[in-house]
């Protein structure tokens, strides 16, 4: 969102929480020493985040390439009678000529680049932290579960935030409960997209319970009852495992979803995932394999995901085929240099049928500059069998946090 569309039930509540304060202050002076200490020990963040990232897919004669800043200013008070509150601005800029397809740019004869430039307010809440208990209202991330559902969408220069309240309950050693209601999701889009929001009324419900140590067991149920895009409404309802047997981590996971609200589709899609990590010497290497099912012409959907930490770098399945989609995958990853060095291979096959849709190999490699500087290069190829086309795409990338 913009300055100008600023949603007004978050400015009610800035309203109401100043108000209260400005009351709560003049009738006892001396409380007044405190919310200004408050405001003092405020901190000021900055964050810059230099990118270029090329593209060349098979189909489109012209090869993308985008050079984009994004610059991250916050501010974060200090605490009052439990009270802080937060605001973040964004600013993404086009370096150079705009050769790439950002979705609303008009160069829609390049690949597609998600990261269109503009000016938002990131995050803006108030935040009630008491014993064993948070509540957040305003715009703010919302991450849950690893992103498969549910996340920020971090890896694009203009990140996903939600418009809402959540309230969180719980510490690490014991039952967490977690809930959000959210009314508008400020997509990666930008406001000149018409994709740019989702509106709705979106129920997040997320549980974590450590059943003993090193083993932990999440529940959840996600209702998405979307005004926009109507045919992406589902519920969706699943448990969670993690685990550590020794030298061996396990990740189980399943899901079955469901169209809701005024959703045109009639379906009954079932997520299955098992994962497994061990250390091989200097190698943390990892095997999973990971199903998003279909039903009736209609495959799993995954709306606020965080959809570059899976299935492949090069972003082919952004939406699940109508088919499904099984991704069998192998990674591993370790220190060389003084940095850390990824390597990974998919192969993606449909759930239903016997389509082979292709295969792609990822390869990473992070360095620390310095405390507050560090760079990434990374670099993907697909191949296509069955679904999509030749993609390979590259990303040269340095963040700086002040």
């Amino acid at each position: 969102m913009t300055v100008s569309k600023f949603p007004k039930i978050l400015g009610a509540l800035l309203l109401g929480a100043c108000s209260s304060v400005a009351l709560q202050a003049a009738a006892q002076e001396s409380e007044n020493a405190t919310l200004v200490d408050a405001l003092k020990s405020g901190e000021v963040g900055l964050n810059l985040r230099y990118r270029v990232e090329t593209v060349d897919q098979e189909g489109v004669d012209d090869e993308a390439v985008a050079s984009t800043l994004r610059t991250r200013l916050n501010w974060r008070s200090g605490s009052y009678r439990g009270f802080t509150s937060f605001l973040e601005m964004d600013d993404v800029t086009a370096v150079g000529n705009d050769s790439y397809n950002s979705t609303v740019n008009g160069e829609g004869e390049y690949p597609v680049v998600a990261d269109p430039e503009g000016t938002e307010i990131n995050q803006a809440y108030i935040r009630y932290s008491g014993d064993n208990s948070v509540i957040t209202a305003g715009r703010q991330r919302i991450n849950l579960d690893g992103q498969r559902f549910v996340g920020g969408v971090g890896w694009r220069q203009n990140e996903q935030t939600y418009d809402g309240v959540r309230y969180q309950y719980g510490s690490a050693d014991s039952l967490q409960l977690d809930y959000s209601y959210v009314y508008n999701v400020n997509r990666i889009f930008g406001e000149d997209s018409a994709n740019s929001d989702i509106g709705g009324d979106i129920q997040l419900l997320h549980a974590i319970y450590p059943v003993a140590e090193d083993h932990k067991v999440s529940g959840f149920v996600y209702n998405l009852d979307l005004d926009d895009a109507v045919d992406n409404s589902s519920r969706t309802f699943g448990v969670d495992y993690k685990g550590k047997f020794g030298p061996v981590k396990a990740n189980l996971s399943y899901a079955h979803q469901t169209e809701i609200g005024d959703s045109s589709l009639d379906y009954s899609a079932n997520y299955y995932l098992a994962e497994f990590g061990a250390d091989l010497g200097p190698v943390a290497a990892k095997l999973g394999y990971e199903v998003l099912g279909s039903d009736n012409d209609v495959g799993f959907k995954t709306p606020l995901a965080t959809l570059h930490k899976f299935q492949g770098f090069t972003d082919q399945f952004l939406a699940t085929p109508a088919d499904g989609i099984e991704d069998l995958y192998v990674s591993g990853s370790m220190k060389v240099a003084g940095g850390k060095l990824g390597l990974a291979y998919h192969n993606f096959e449909a759930s239903e049928g016997s389509a082979n849709y292709g295969d792609e190999w990822n390869l990473s490699y992070g360095y620390k500059v310095t405390k507050d500087i560090s760079a990434l290069v990374k670099y993907a190829t697909y191949q296509a069998d069955d679904y999509g086309s030749d993609t390979d795409k590259l990303w040269i990338m340095v963040t700086a946090n002040f």
